[in-house]
C-alpha cells in the first residue's frame, strides 16, 4: 500500500492523518479513521479506499455532498494534492498527499523560509508552476501560486485580484497560511494599494500602516490586525509582430500579501523573491487562463453542434409533393443555429398550409424563440384556423410570454383544393407568385408577431393557375451581400425565378441558392438564408393526396 496521508482543517483545528488502512472512514462517527466535528459532516460521510495501485474517494449518501477541487462527487479516484471539501460551510478541508510523489509545496508544518536564506526553494516552485502551468485549471494554478508566496514570504493571507474586460480588478481568490482557503468573494481589506499597483506597475511594501499619513486610508485593513504589506504586479512581457516588433509590459493583476508580524514579508530579499515569482506566476496564470477558455469554448462549441442537431430535426423534410403541388424548402444558416424556419402542415379541410418565419437575431436566443415559434404555428393551423386567426394566437402568445426584444415575422399560405389559395403576412418580404398570369407580390396581412397586444392580421385569397410558382424568401436573401456591399435584391431574385421557370421546385430552389452564393463569393454571411418554393401542378398531372416526393 503506498503511504497517503490527509492534511485536515476544521473546527478542531489543522493536523496531518495519515491513511494506513485499505478502507479509510471518514466521519462524524467517533470510530471513524478521520473523525470531524461540525454540522454539516454526516456521522458516516466518506471513505477513501485503497485497491489495485490507486486510492479512491466515494462519497457515502452524505446530506451536505463531498467535493474534490471545487466539483461534487460520488465517486472519484484521487491524485497527489487533491483538495477535498466534506460538507458545506461548516465541514472540513482536507489535502491528499502521497508521500511518493514530488511535492509541489513545502508541508504546512514547516516554518516559512527566512528572508536571506538559501533561494533554491523558491527556484523549486518556479519549476513546479511552470512544470503545471498547461496542465491545470485556472482555479488550481491560483491556489498553487498563492500558496507559493505565502510559504516564501512568511505572509498571513494572500490575494489575487486579476483584471476584467473592462481593465478594472476583480477579487479572485483569497487564501491564509496553512493551504486554507478564504471565505467571502470579496477583497476584506482596502483596494488603494493594489489598485496603485496595478495603475503604475511597481511593487509597494508599507512597513506600518499605522503610520499617520496612511492610518487614515486604511482604516478597515487596520481595524482586521493587519500592519504590513507587500504587493507587487502580475506582469507579463507580450511580443508584437510587425517591422516594429517590441516588447510589450502587461499587467493581468496584482499579488497581495499582509499580515500583523514583520517577520520576513518587508525584508528586501524577500521582495525580491516574490518579485520573480509574481513574474513567472503571470505566465503561468495567463495560460491556465487561456486553457480554461479553450475549453469552455470547446463545449459551448459542442452545446452549439447539438443545439444545430436539434435545430435541422425539427424541420420537416425538404421536399414534399400532395394533391396538385410539389414543394422544396431550404435553410442555411450564418452561424451554428439560426433563426429561419420553415414548415408545412395538412389541415383538416383537406387543405395544405405552409409557412417561412424569421425570427428578430441569430444564434442560441433567435433558435430558442424559433422553436416556440415553429410549435405554436403546428399546433394553431393543425387545429383548422384560417391564416389570419392562426398568426393571431401566435401573437398573443408571444405576447403572453413577454420576450422583450424579441419579434418574428412570418407569412403562412393554406392551399385548398382547386387553387385557392389563402395567406396573411406578419411583417415578412412579400412572396413572388410568377405564372402565366404575370408577377404578383403577397403583401397582405399585418404588423410582425410579437410586439403590439392589439395586433390585427387580414387575409388574402387569390386563385392559382396550373403552374404557378410561389416563393417564399427571408430578407437574408435579398439583403445577402457581397464584398463590394452590393444586396442581392429583389430584381436578381425575380430575375433568377424567371430563368428557370420550367424547372421542378427542387430544382428552382438548387439554382436561387446557388444564386445568391456565387453572388456572395468570399463575403462573410450576415443573415439566414431561407427559400420556400411552391408549385401549383393542378391539371399538369395531379399527384395523389398525402404522396411524398423526398426521394428526389
Amino acid at each position: 500500500m503506498a503511504r497517503a496521508r490527509l492534511e485536515v482543517t476544521d473546527s478542531l483545528g489543522g493536523r496531518t492523518v495519515p491513511i494506513e488502512k485499505d478502507l479509510f472512514r471518514i466521519g462524524r462517527r467517533s470510530s471513524h479513521d478521520l473523525h470531524l466535528d461540525g454540522a454539516d459532516v454526516s456521522r458516516d460521510h466518506a471513505e477513501i479506499e485503497w485497491k489495485g495501485d490507486r486510492f479512491t474517494l466515494r462519497d457515502r449518501g452524505s446530506r451536505c455532498g463531498t467535493f474534490v477541487n471545487g466539483e461534487s462527487i460520488t465517486e472519484r479516484p484521487l491524485a497527489h494534492g487533491d483538495r477535498i471539501h466534506v460538507g458545506r460551510s461548516s465541514g472540513a478541508d482536507l489535502v491528499f498527499l502521497v508521500d511518493q510523489a514530488p511535492a509541489l509545496l513545502p508541508s504546512s508544518a514547516s516554518p516559512p523560509p527566512a528572508a536571506g536564506g538559501d533561494l533554491h526553494q523558491l527556484a523549486m516552485l518556479l519549476e513546479a508552476l511552470r512544470a503545471v502551468g498547461s496542465g491545470r485549471v485556472l482555479d488550481e494554478v491560483l491556489v498553487l501560486v498563492l500558496d507559493s508566496a505565502l510559504e516564501v514570504t512568511g505572509a498571513e493571507r494572500g490575494f489575487i485580484m486579476l483584471a476584467d474586460a473592462a481593465g478594472g480588478l476583480q477579487f479572485t481568490l483569497g487564501r491564509g497560511r496553512g493551504h486554507i482557503t478564504l471565505p467571502g468573494h470579496t477583497f476584506r481589506t482596502s483596494r488603494k494599494i493594489p489598485e496603485e499597483v496595478f495603475a503604475t506597475g511597481e511593487a509597494r511594501v508599507v512597513a506600518d500602516l499605522l503610520d499617520a499619513e496612511l492610518a487614515g486610508e486604511h482604516v478597515g485593513t487596520i481595524a482586521l490586525g493587519i500592519r504590513h504589506v507587500l504587493c507587487v504586479p502580475l506582469g507579463l512581457v507580450r511580443y508584437v509582430d510587425g517591422p516594429a516588433a517590441a516588447e510589450q509590459p502587461g499587467r493581468i493583476g496584482v499579488l497581495y500579501l499582509d499580515g500583523r508580524d514583520r517577520g520576513t514579508l518587508l525584508s528586501p530579499t524577500t521582495r525580491a523573491a516574490l518579485e520573480t515569482l509574481a513574474g513567472e506566476a503571470a505566465l503561468v496564470i495567463e495560460n491556465a487562463r487561456l486553457y480554461r477558455e479553450s475549453i469552455e469554448k470547446a463545449r459551448l462549441e459542442q452545446q452549439m453542434t447539438i443545439a444545430a442537431d436539434i435545430q435541422r430535426a425539427l424541420l420537416p423534410r425538404p421536399h414534399h409533393a400532395g394533391n396538385g403541388f410539389e414543394l422544396a424548402c431550404a435553410s442555411v444558416p450564418c452561424l451554428a443555429i439560426g433563426g429561419d424556419f420553415f414548415d408545412y402542415v395538412d389541415l383538416p379541410d383537406g387543405g395544405f398550409g405552409f409557412v417561412l418565419g424569421d425570427v428578430s437575431g441569430k444564434g442560441l436566443p433567435a433558435a430558442l424563440l424559433t422553436a416556440v415559434v415553429q410549435g405554436v404555428f403546428a399546433i394553431e393551423a393543425s387545429l383548422g384556423h384560417s391564416p389570419a386567426e392562426t398568426l393571431g394566437a401566435l401573437n398573443a402568445t408571444l405576447i403572453r410570454k413577454a420576450v422583450e426584444g424579441r419579434f418574428a415575422t412570418i407569412f403562412y399560405g393554406a392551399l385548398s383544393p382547386g387553387g385557392r389559395l389563402t395567406y396573411t403576412n406578419a411583417g415578412h418580404n412579400p412572396p413572388i407568385v410568377l405564372g402565366a398570369s404575370g408577377l404578383r407580390r403577397l403583401a397582405a396581412g399585418g404588423t410582425i408577431v410579437g410586439v403590439f397586444p392589439d395586433a390585427g392580421y387580414e387575409q388574402e385569397t387569390i386563385t392559382l393557375d396550373p403552374g404557378d410558382l410561389i416563393v417564399v424568401f427571408s430578407d437574408g436573401v435579398t439583403e445577402a451581400f457581397n464584398a463590394e456591399w452590393e444586396e442581392f435584391g429583389n430584381d436578381r431574385l425575380i430575375e433568377c425565378v424567371r430563368a428557370n421557370t420550367d424547372l421542378a421546385s427542387a430544382a428552382l430552389l438548387d439554382q436561387i441558392m446557388a444564386a445568391v452564393h456565387r453572388f456572395v463569393k468570399d463575403a462573410v454571411q450576415s443573415d439566414d438564408v431561407t427559400v420556400v418554393v411552391l408549385r401549383y401542378t393542378a391539371g399538369q398531372g395531379d399527384v395523389a393526396p398525402g404522396a411524398d416526393a423526398s426521394a428526389g
